[in-house]
């Protein structure tokens, strides 16, 4: 729960706005209404403060023009689209820090029906198209608070064409279970080896919490579940000492609570990191022991000249063909849509 939520003028214009208003309302949250539709007076004396002051901040804003220009995003899906930028948890090795401007704080758009609206003129002619919404947020993390993801679901269950792709590491799904998704959303859970998710993921559903959260939603209707298809996204991987066992209780542990048939995918994501999420990881985490040293890595450019460091050739080999065959061995049915 958020310890202050604000609301600018232009979120409360927009019904969208005023039915998170009602939400927030019923929780007793404490509610601010700004007088200008800018979000000020988050930062504190240290990045440190900063970082605090705006994980405990909702903003609820509208979503600016730039958002209505889809950009792909490659291996995960088509395109990409935002119900919200900034996330309630507290992963020490978080992939935002560095790639959002200014505090972490959670805004939240209120025109979440215009931006719905937007989206069928990317969908291609002959077939589907596909839409990561876990990109700059976890929407389930802040669904109590929006109900923005199962609007979401509902949109995409009337396309046919569109599918709809999210990820989390919370575990309230009981309010999606019912929804008429008609089989165009896929739901993942990012997962990971003990030693991370105990130490690394503050603020989020235990694995085990995740992993009943998924069976859940991968049940058939007729056994009480949500018949959606579902997937895996392990990540961040990292060799970390006796990475084989803690993998593979993972994988075992995921394995018993999909003992069904159903619709399952796997993503694998190594672990890396950029000069700029480097400071500001260390900066928002002083004491974490995610490993950050770049003599443990070996450089790789993007296409826009970007540096990221990661694991060097050997070792992401030995990690791949590693989850290649003990996925493969678990979840025959399953595919493995990339490894990066």
């Amino acid at each position: 729960m958020p310890e202050q939520v604000l609301f600018t003028p232009a979120a409360l214009e927009e019904p969208w706005g005023q039915q998170i208003l009602q939400r927030v309302q019923a929780l007793n949250l404490p509610v601010e209404y700004l007088k200008q539709n800018r979000i000020t007076g988050l930062r504190g004396e240290t990045e440190r403060e900063t970082y605090a002051i705006s994980k405990r901040t909702l903003a609820v804003v509208t979503a600016p023009a730039s958002q209505f220009k889809l950009t792909p995003i490659p291996p995960s899906a088509d395109w990409q689209f935002h119900l919200a930028q900034g996330c309630p948890a507290h992963c020490q090795y978080c992939y935002l820090a560095g790639s959002l401007q200014g505090p972490p704080v959670i805004r939240v758009y209120a025109n979440l029906p215009q931006i719905l609206d937007n989206l069928a003129q990317y969908e291609k002619p002959d077939q589907p198209t596909t839409y990561e919404v876990s990109c700059y947020t976890d929407p389930l993390g802040i669904e109590h608070l929006t109900g923005s993801l199962a609007e979401c679901i509902r949109y995409f269950g009337t396309r046919d064409r569109g599918h709809l792709r999210w990820v989390s590491k919370f575990d309230n799904v009981d309010g999606l279970l019912n929804l008429p998704h008609h089989g165009h959303t896929r739901c993942r859970f990012s997962i990971n080896a003990a030693p991370v998710s105990r130490f690394l993921e503050g603020g989020t559903a235990s694995v085990a919490e995740r992993l009943q959260a998924i069976r859940k939603l991968a049940l058939p209707v007729e056994r009480g579940g949500g018949g959606y298809p579902v997937g895996f996204v392990v990540a961040p991987i990292m060799p970390l000492e006796n990475w084989r066992e803690e993998y593979t209780q993972l994988l075992d542990d995921a394995a018993a609570a999909l003992d069904f048939d159903c619709d399952l995918t796997f993503e694998l994501i190594s672990h890396r990191f950029t000069p700029g999420s480097k400071e500001v990881l260390q900066e928002w985490y002083p004491n974490s022991k995610l490993d950050l040293d770049e003599a443990n890595r070996i450089t790789k450019r993007n296409k826009f000249g970007g540096i990221k460091y990661v694991y060097d050739k050997d070792t992401m080999k030995e990690l791949r063909s590693f989850f290649e065959a003990a996925i493969a061995q678990r979840f025959p049915q399953a595919e493995i849509l990339y490894w990066t």
